[in-house]
């Protein structure tokens, strides 16, 4: 993409862009796990009523190029050990040309630490995605294992991928 990345925090007013994104994310997920939108058309919703809370524990953030949204990231943990990128999302048109890499890059640089990230096996896109940020980030010093879904023993476990991001 020839326009540059802008990776920012959302405030109040990003909330139906937001929101509008959240329901792409969404529906590209619901391949993996079967989710049906609600009767209005609408997924569930509480991470993204969660990263706009106000809560000190969670940050988003919006991506932009040439002036369009093109994505977000919802980071939980940020009062925690482990810093969890809870849900990453960078439309389809965007994808394959380093938006994602590059706003992955910007967001675990402002919070240092330890990091998770979890992505499902039956999604080879974001297999491919997240290993290559996992070894770009932390060069060999990342790992991978599974975990069952939390209230879900219908759904093959999660894959989440830890690694490190010094600070400055």
């Amino acid at each position: 993409m020839a326009s540059e990345l802008i990776v920012r925090p959302v405030v109040p007013a990003d909330h139906p862009t937001v929101e509008r994104l959240w329901l792409l994310f969404r529906h590209d997920l619901s391949e993996f796990g079967g989710q049906l939108p609600y009767a209005d058309g609408t997924f569930r919703k509480e991470r993204l009523e969660a990263a706009f809370s106000g809560d000190p524990g969670w940050a988003a953030y919006l991506f932009s190029v040439g002036g369009s949204p093109v994505g977000f990231a919802f980071v939980r943990g940020l009062d925690a050990p482990v810093r969890v990128l809870n849900s990453f999302f960078v439309v389809r048109g965007a994808r394959r040309a380093g938006v994602g890499l590059r706003a992955v890059r910007e967001v675990v640089a402002r919070h240092p630490g330890e990091w998770a990230v979890a992505f499902q096996d039956a999604n080879a896109g974001a297999v491919r995605f997240w290993r290559r940020v996992a070894g770009e980030l932390a060069g060999d010093g990342w790992r991978e294992e599974r975990r069952p879904v939390p209230d879900r023993p219908d759904l093959a476990p999660d894959v989440w991928v830890s690694f490190r991001c010094p600070g400055p």
